[in-house]
């Protein structure tokens, strides 16, 4: 049997693009959960009302997936265990 996905829907609230220098391009994205219409502006009290609350932080260095994130707009996150 297999474990359950779970899903959640958090919200970009920040893009920093620190520079070092002599270091690699890279970005700071932090992420918070969208809970009742914060975060996207749509209706989310049907999950949202067990995930109030979080952040996920991640710095990232390769450029196409920096410029897949964009401040203010929602995706969703699957954690589903690694096997």
């Amino acid at each position: 049997m297999s474990a359950p996905t779970v899903r959640a829907k958090f919200f970009v609230a920040d893009v920093k693009h620190p520079e070092t220098p002599g270091s690699d391009p890279y970005a700071m994205i932090t992420m918070m959960p969208v809970f009742g219409t914060y975060g996207d502006g749509k209706n989310n009290e049907s999950w949202s009302k067990y995930t109030p609350s979080g952040k996920i932080e991640m710095s990232i260095t390769n450029p196409g997936a920096i410029d897949a994130f964009e401040k203010g707009k929602a995706y969703f996150i699957d954690f589903t265990p690694a096997e």
